[in-house]
């Protein structure tokens, strides 16, 4: 048994999963190494990855979520919450610029849609 409390360690790693994962996929980190990383992975599907922050967040969190689950369910559960208290700690982080898109219904009856983004 951990001599620390469960919750501090869920906190502990959504707090590290979110700063790995925002050092990964919006910073230039030490001497642009993780920029030129970037770079290097280009459009293939690791370097797409790299562009999201809440799908790289699901894969930053998983090494936490085995480490410190028991059980497959638990080691799951633990998984999509971390990863989701990274992204919410994302959000609440980010600019108010960087608001959830929504979608705008374009050309009277067509069914076409366009992203575009709201200040809140």
């Amino acid at each position: 048994m951990s001599i620390h409390p469960p919750i501090w360690t869920f906190i502990l790693c959504a707090l590290a999963v979110w700063r790995v994962t925002h050092l990964l996929a919006q910073e230039d980190g030490p001497w642009d190494l993780v920029a030129r990383i970037r770079k290097r992975l280009g459009d293939g599907v690791l370097g797409r990855l790299f562009d999201c922050f809440y799908c790289l967040s699901l894969w930053v969190a998983l090494p936490p979520a085995i480490l410190i689950g028991s059980g497959w369910i638990e080691r799951l559960l633990y998984w999509l919450a971390i990863s989701g208290a990274a992204c919410l700690a994302e959000r609440f982080s980010a600019a108010p610029e960087a608001a959830i898109p929504a979608i705008q219904f374009l050309e009277g009856d067509i069914p076409c849609a366009a992203v575009k983004s709201e200040r809140r």
